[in-house]
C-alpha cells in the first residue's frame, strides 16, 4: 500500500499552484453591529407574495385535517393507516424475496426504464402535458379527500 501511494503524483492543489480559494476575491460584508458578537450571521428574507406551491400543501394539510375532525369512524381511519403501515412493510419484504432471483429484477429494472421513459415523454416533456398531469393530480386528491 505504502508502494502505490508513494508512486502517484501530488495533487494539483498542493504542487505549488495557488489555491482556487485564494483567487476569489474577497466580497466586503459588514454585518449589522447587533449581529458581529455573535457566533453565527443571521438573513433576513422578505416574501413578495404568496407562492402556489406552498398554499396548494396547506390546503392539502387543511383538509386532511377536516377530515379527521369530521370523521365519525376515528378507530377506522387509525385501523387504515395501520393497515397501509404493514402493506408497506409486506410489500418491502416482497421485493427483497424478488430481488434475490437471478433473472427477474433484471426485466423488472428493464420494465421500469420502458416506463419512465413514456411517463417522460407523456407527461413531463411539453407544458400542455405537465398541466394535464398537474390537473390529474389535483383531481385525484380531491376525489381521496371527498371535496
Amino acid at each position: 500500500m505504502a508502494s502505490i501511494s508513494a508512486s502517484l503524483p501530488p495533487p494539483l492543489l498542493l504542487s505549488g499552484r495557488k489555491s482556487l480559494l485564494a483567487t476569489i476575491r474577497k466580497l466586503p460584508f459588514s454585518p449589522p453591529r447587533d449581529i458581529r458578537n455573535r457566533i453565527g450571521i443571521g438573513f433576513r428574507v422578505k416574501a413578495s407574495g404568496q407562492s402556489s406551491e406552498s398554499s396548494t400543501d396547506l390546503s392539502v394539510v387543511k383538509s386532511v385535517q377536516n377530515v379527521w375532525e369530521n370523521s365519525e369512524d376515528r378507530i377506522g381511519i387509525i385501523g387504515l393507516g395501520f393497515a397501509a403501515v404493514v402493506a408497506l412493510w409486506a410489500s418491502l419484504n416482497i421485493v427483497t424475496a424478488i430481488d434475490k432471483l437471478p433473472v427477474i429484477p433484471n426485466a423488472l429494472e428493464l420494465v421500469g426504464i420502458l416506463f419512465s421513459t413514456w411517463f417522460t415523454y407523456r407527461y413531463l416533456l411539453f407544458k400542455p402535458d405537465r398541466e394535464e398531469l398537474s390537473e390529474i393530480i389535483k383531481k385525484t386528491i380531491s376525489n381521496i379527500l371527498g371535496q
